[in-house]
């Protein structure tokens, strides 16, 4: 499966984005997906994972209560929307498909090509 993010972009702090990752190949319905970034200089980090069936959702402590994930299985896409951004946030942002529904990038085999995010202060 191939996917694809999108979305990303030059905001204000505070501000909004909603990144979208769309797949191909295959249908992804049966995958636990999450979005990943890679803030600058730093490692790539978990920011949010969401069930196959989209029941279940997790967050990273740093996003939880303004960023929301969401995906609809009818079109293969994944969703991030991002509320209240902050500099921090800035990052390049990678979906991914998994084999668990983990905080774990070790457990996601496939990868978008990421997208960047910049938040002005």
């Amino acid at each position: 499966v191939q996917l694809q993010a999108s979305g990303g972009g030059l905001v204000q702090a505070g501000g909004s984005l909603t990144l979208s990752c769309t797949a191909s190949g295959r249908t992804f319905s049966n995958d636990p997906m999450a979005w990943f970034r890679d803030p600058p200089g730093k490692e790539r980090e978990f920011v949010a994972a969401i069930t196959d069936d989209g029941r279940e959702k997790d967050y990273a402590r740093s996003v939880n209560g303004r960023f929301t994930i969401s995906r609809d299985n009818a079109k293969n896409t994944l969703f991030l929307q991002m509320n209240s951004l902050k500099p921090e946030d800035a990052a390049v942002y990678y979906c991914a498909a998994g084999t668990h529904y983990s905080r774990s990038l070790l457990r996601y085999k496939n990868w978008g090509q990421g997208t960047q995010v910049t938040v002005s202060s």
